[in-house]
């Protein structure tokens, strides 16, 4: 990733200054970084800070907390995509012993397990990982708060048997597994589980006094995977690309797409809100954008990753205090203040290299019932569904060798859209999941089930 700092117009980067100059003032951070990135690309950093002389910048040390949840479903993705497990699979069948055993990958990955949220006493964060040697000191006596797979309940604990996994299928530590698997492929040198200089100091600010105390760094032992991580606002912009755009050595975009799925039944307050929990990944809606990321805590220290993923931008705000400013409104807002102000610009429009006519055949309108559809032929190869009124079911569709085609998104994801051809070989109708679309409404040759009045069309009189 390289750094272009005067690509934004200066109102924009005036704007973003401003935002996280007034999160930094109003939270009592001692210090705030903030990173911007577009297109693989560092756009803007930005620093506030309560010592005299420089801010720190985007190579500057802060500890990351549960965004190295992130990193850890990362690498049980790469095991899924060698081969190596099924997501389906429970924790059983690679890692036996736990007692949690039934619980599936997927299930402690979208933190849908049911295990407690944290570990028995004392409080993990703030002492040495050696007082959890075991699995079965971080899980304790009783692991599990709700019925396995039935509600979303975060659990760090779930995060540490993840780790666990990935370090006995592949025979290192999960550290080590780490540097090989996504680290050192996606260049983030200044990211690792030890503080290396320069780096900030994690502070606790008084409540009710502007005074601080200095908080611990402590090794976190069984639950690194769940929090351990150090980084920095540029490591952070980079491992942001990859997450938007993949990486041939760590993992493909379409497994990053399944990522940022929600994968774990949500309460009614999280969807009201707009909160979803995919594999590894937070998604959220505000202001009316989809973001994807993750926020992490640790004694001392704030972080958040958001991105938005339609304007491809990508935000890192780092604070080294226990509490203060709320990281996730500062990241949104900096994403939000690129897009709107600077919105992405469209790569060119191309046509197709080329063009098959028994497809092309199937473009233009269509009806399910008397409800209006348009059937595109986009440049990427895959056809899109679309209502005619705007609302309404949609999605597109990949091709298969046998020509139908697989749903891959909403309502049809994963349904067969077949063309029913007449015996010249011209398309009658198109079947989606036994769904009849037909050229006009209640088309007779297009075999509607039910069949159509054969008085056909009339008014009331």
């Amino acid at each position: 990733m390289t750094t272009h700092q005067e690509e934004l117009l200066a109102g924009t980067r005036r704007a973003l200054l401003h935002r996280i100059a007034v999160a930094q003032a109003e939270g009592r951070a001692p210090s705030l970084v903030a990173t911007v990135a577009r297109g693989g690309e560092t756009v803007w950093t930005g620093a506030r800070s309560s010592v005299e002389g420089p801010a720190p910048d985007e190579d500057v040390q802060y500890r990351i907390g549960s965004l190295t949840k992130t990193f850890t479903a990362v690498l049980v993705l790469q095991l899924r995509d060698e081969g190596m497990v099924d997501l389906g699979d429970p924790l059983e069948k690679h890692l036996p012993g736990t007692g949690v055993g039934e619980v599936t990958l997927a299930e402690l990955l979208s933190h849908a397990g049911g295990l407690a949220a944290e570990t028995p006493g004392p409080w993990w964060e703030r002492t040495p990982g050696s007082l959890r040697p075991d699995l079965a000191d971080v899980l304790g006596e009783r692991p599990l708060v709700h019925p396995v797979g039935r509600r979303f309940h975060y659990s760090n604990p779930g995060y540490a048997l993840l780790g666990a996994l990935v370090a006995e299928l592949r025979g290192v530590t999960w550290e080590e597994a780490l540097r090989r698997g996504v680290l050192e492929p996606l260049g983030l040198r200044r990211t690792g589980v030890r503080p290396e200089v320069p780096h900030a100091g994690g502070w606790a600010v008084h409540p009710w006094a502007d005074v601080m105390l200095r908080e611990p760094a402590e090794d976190l032992g069984r639950m690194a995977p769940a929090g351990q991580l150090w980084s920095t606002a540029g490591d952070l912009a980079r491992f942001a690309a990859f997450l938007l755009n993949g990486d041939a050595h760590v993992l493909g975009v379409e497994s990053l797409r399944e990522m940022r799925r929600p994968a774990a039944p949500m309460e009614a307050a999280d969807v009201a809100s707009g909160y979803a929990y995919g594999l590894g990944l937070e998604l959220r809606h505000r202001d009316g954008r989809a973001l994807i990321g993750h926020t992490g805590s640790l004694p001392g220290f704030l972080a958040c990753l958001a991105i938005g993923v339609e304007d491809d931008v990508a935000a890192v705000v780092l604070a080294n205090c226990t509490s203060g400013p709320a990281l996730f409104p500062v990241a949104a807002d900096l994403v939000r203040i690129v897009a709107e102000a600077e919105p992405r610009i469209p790569a060119p429009w191309r046509p197709l290299r080329e063009s098959d006519s028994t497809v092309l055949e199937m473009a233009g309108q269509w009806y399910w019932g008397t409800q209006g559809f348009v059937l595109r032929l986009p440049a990427d190869g895959l056809l899109s569904l679309e209502p005619l009124s705007g609302t309404g079911r949609r999605a597109r569709f990949r091709p298969n060798s046998d020509g139908t085609w697989t749903g891959l998104e909403g309502y049809y994801a994963g349904e067969l859209l077949k063309p029913v051809r007449r015996p010249d070989g011209s398309v009658s109708h198109l079947d989606l999941g036994s769904f009849v679309f037909s050229r006009q409404p209640y088309e007779d040759e297009a075999s509607v089930p039910g069949g159509v009045d054969p008085e056909g069309w009339r008014g009331i009189g």
